[in-house]
């Protein structure tokens, strides 16, 4: 059994979320506090101990694990001729972009979403097209968002808005989409010719009740994009997959892969994912979904109890809870400074995602370490209350 609440310490380590500024709880980059499994690092030390690390062949093992993978745990059946390794998701969305877009086409984007989003259209000279999500109040202290398909149908309808971005599950709005949904957006998006990309990152982190459904099982013309990094939390071994729909499609985003000059991967990536899809893997990752689902329940709770005014939406999938704060009067952006001064605890502002008024918390990570977050977090939002 995994101890989520004891963990080495990260300070020191070179870490983006720990060492960027030290002394305060860290609840913002999407990044796990927890030793990835047991299985990954005895697969790592393995190929560490070999001592030689030149440029990698990507083998059948590979193939086979990420297929297998999908095939088994999801339903989800692809080809391997079909997939293309990259360094990253965000790499691969903005090399997608680049592959079947024009500069001054139309990217349809759901907001609040991954800030990626935004920079990987404006850097491939596309123009980002908001169809806002719509929120529905839940009671209780719980709110939720549900896909403007109307919106979505007349802005897929003009002829310039050629691609949509879709998050499958949703980042930070935390809907693990349904099947039912997903087929109405095929249904929109293939009566009106718009590709569609879904980033699948965070595919692995549902909560019990919640499954999550592969966009390429509704839509065989979809790009795909995959990865184990949060899910094992070893985003630093940069690996990541495109599942492409054709051959055609396959050979333009290739193309774009080798522009953009992320064609190559390190071997202990490619180490850490055949490790990861196993089922030594599946069995930590069981585990590590049990402790992030009790997180969840214990911040729904303490926010019920000590702060009413400042809602949560319901976290179907991922372990980022998006947070209501506009009952402060504060925006988003000053909460976060102040937080960060005063209270030494760092969130993130909901302006990056498009949407002022919100917070989003990373609860990844020990239940201590969590409660003292809230502590301060909760503190300092009753003084603006």
């Amino acid at each position: 059994m995994a101890d989520f609440d004891k963990v080495p310490s990260r300070i020191g380590s070179g870490s983006y979320k720990w060492d960027s500024r030290q002394g305060v709880i860290p609840l913002w980059v999407a990044d796990m506090d927890f030793p990835t499994a047991p299985c990954v690092v005895s697969a790592l030390t393995r190929r560490v101990e070999h001592g030689i690390f030149g440029y990698t062949l990507v083998g059948d093992e590979y193939y086979d694990a990420l297929t297998g993978w999908f095939r088994r745990r999801h339903g989800y059946s692809f080809d391997r001729s079909r997939v293309i390794y990259t360094s990253g998701v965000v790499p691969a969305i903005s090399a997608v972009i680049k592959a079947l877009t024009h500069p001054g086409d139309g990217v349809i984007v759901q907001t609040p979403v991954y800030n990626c989003f935004f920079s990987s259209i404006r850097n491939n000279e596309c123009r980002i097209v908001e169809n806002p999500l719509l929120r529905s109040d839940l009671g209780e202290g719980e709110f939720t968002y549900n896909m403007d398909l109307e919106g979505l149908e007349k802005l897929c309808s003009d002829n310039s808005n050629t691609l949509l971005l879709l998050c499958n599950p949703h980042n930070p709005a935390g809907r693990c989409w349904t099947r039912e949904e997903l087929e109405q957006v095929a249904d929109i998006a293939r009566r009106h010719g718009v590709m569609v990309v879904s980033d699948e990152i965070h595919c692995e982190l549902t909560m019990p009740d919640y499954s999550y459904t592969p966009y390429g099982t509704v839509d065989s013309g979809a790009v795909v994009c995959v990865s184990p990094s949060k899910a094992f939390n070893t985003a630093g071994l940069q690996i990541a997959n495109i599942v492409t729909p054709d051959n055609d499609t396959r050979e333009r985003i290739d193309r774009a892969i080798n522009i953009n000059e992320v064609c190559d991967v390190n071997p202990f990536g490619v180490t850490a994912l055949i490790a990861s899809y196993s089922a030594e893997g599946e069995a930590w990752l069981e585990e590590l979904r049990t402790y992030l689902d009790d997180n969840r329940r214990y911040t729904v709770e303490r926010l019920r109890a000590e702060l009413p005014q400042c809602r949560m939406a319901r976290l179907e999938a991922t372990y980022l809870p998006w947070i209501d704060i506009s009952p402060t009067g504060l925006g988003a952006d000053e909460l976060e400074h102040l937080l960060l001064e005063d209270e030494h605890v760092w969130v993130n502002s909901g302006v990056m995602y498009g949407l002022d008024g919100y917070i989003r918390l990373n609860i990844a990570c020990p239940r201590p370490l969590l409660a003292e977050g809230l502590d301060r977090i909760i503190s300092a939002l009753k003084k603006h209350l």
